[in-house]
């Protein structure tokens, strides 16, 4: 008697092949607006999907994004409507990316111009300038499983009409948590593949910590002797660390986009770069959901790190320092300890503080949260940027086990 197993999944395998096919090529059925700017869109739309989501979905936040973002970024919009009322919204951007952009060390000569003329053009539904997700909100109480065919067509109609200043041929849906995780798979039915990536790794705020002493005190004695010790060296080496307001932030701008510089340059991905009038128009705009910290000595500035108020979480933000001067003495674990203190005095339930430095952050207490991307591209294995930036999210380390507390 054969074996019609494997005949049965051929045949399975087709007729789903098949499906999805047709799937992606019908509309799902729901309205959109589709927009290039967050003031083209109803204000009152926008903000009933989005106001009970996070401020990175936000008019005031992605206005700062369309007039001081990266150069080569431009934002994208859609609102998903079921007849006249709004169920989705979609903020996504347009980026072209270089393969000079996915190196450490910049090439030079003729070598550096072909690299820089090689480039891919993405749609991110998301924010490079974050982690999490960024890029989809839904309108409270939806069935977001049947929302999320929706999404998938929202974000081919923003490419297909992008097509006038290029073909977009990769497609990324950015930082979907394990909450969204089983909505999102329907995008498997749309040729995506899901991809994790390093974790954001997340400090809990215990409602005991009133103060940044407090935290202190709920560490071990091994964990609070480190922390102390590094306040010890930053003070030793003449320098204070203190917060400033919005108008120092543009003041001292030009020399704080240096400090994001020698931090920016040494990182695994470099897709975009903010430019120098990002941070004052974001603390401009953020107001009191956003403090910002630096270490000085004397009249010099040699780091800074910002965080931003997320409804109950603190986000960690942007950090830029002098590396001469921390490789002396320990710049940027202070910094960090600085993060704390602001989740705290923010009010905050919970400090999240990305992907980057894994082992400090684990130090502090932070645990990981999964993250996950989903990509379609058409002919991946012929292009250098993709291939280039699939490695550098694949190639990710395992986040330490670290337990600081009592």
């Amino acid at each position: 008697m054969p074996n019609i197993k494997p005949l049965n999944k051929l045949v399975t395998k087709a007729r789903n092949l098949r499906d999805h096919h047709s799937e992606r090529h019908r509309p799902s059925g729901f309205g959109f607006a589709l927009a290039d700017s967050i003031g083209y869109l109803d204000p009152a739309h926008w903000d009933a999907v989005t106001a009970h989501d996070s401020l990175f979905l936000s008019r005031r936040y992605l206005r700062v994004l369309e007039e001081a973002g990266p150069e080569n970024l431009f934002q994208r919009y859609a609102l998903i409507f079921r007849g006249r009322e709004p169920v989705a919204a979609v903020a996504a951007q347009s980026v072209t990316v270089s393969v000079a952009r996915m190196r450490k060390k910049p090439a030079s000569g003729k070598a550096g111009a072909r690299l820089e003329r090689l480039e891919e053009k993405m749609l991110v539904c998301g924010n490079l300038l974050s982690w999490g997700m960024h890029g989809i909100s839904f309108a409270p109480n939806q069935d977001t499983t049947v929302v999320w065919p929706a999404v998938a067509e929202a974000i081919y109609r923003l490419r297909r009409a992008d097509k006038l200043s290029g073909d977009t041929d990769f497609v990324m849906v950015k930082d979907i948590p394990d909450a969204h995780a089983a909505g999102a798979a329907a995008l498997s039915r749309f040729s995506y593949r899901e991809l994790e990536t390093e974790p954001n790794m997340v400090l809990e705020i215990s409602p005991q910590w009133r103060t940044y002493e407090d935290y202190m005190a709920s560490l071990t004695s091994k964990y609070r002797k480190q922390a102390k010790q590094i306040e010890k060296e930053v003070a030793a080496a003449g320098c204070s660390v203190e917060e400033i307001s919005g108008q120092d932030v543009a003041r001292h701008a030009e020399h704080l986009h240096s400090l994001y510089m020698q931090t920016h340059r040494n990182a695994r991905l470099r897709l975009v770069t903010l430019p120098v009038t990002f941070l004052p128009t974001l603390a401009a705009r953020l107001g009191d959901d956003m403090l910002f910290t630096v270490v000085r000595r004397d009249d010099q500035l040699l780091g800074f790190v910002t965080t931003v108020r997320d409804g109950e979480t603190a986000v960690g933000y942007y950090i830029g320092f002098d590396r001469k001067a921390n490789a002396d003495f320990p710049i940027y674990f202070r910094l960090l300890q600085a993060v704390v203190d602001h989740a705290i005095r923010l009010g905050c339930r919970k400090l999240s503080l990305g992907r980057t430095a894994l082992e400090p952050k684990a130090r502090l207490g932070a645990r990981p949260e999964p993250l996950r991307i989903w990509i379609r591209h058409r002919l991946p294995m012929f292009n250098v940027v993709v291939r280039g930036l699939l490695h550098t999210i694949s190639d990710h380390d395992e986040p330490p086990e670290r337990n600081p507390f009592k």
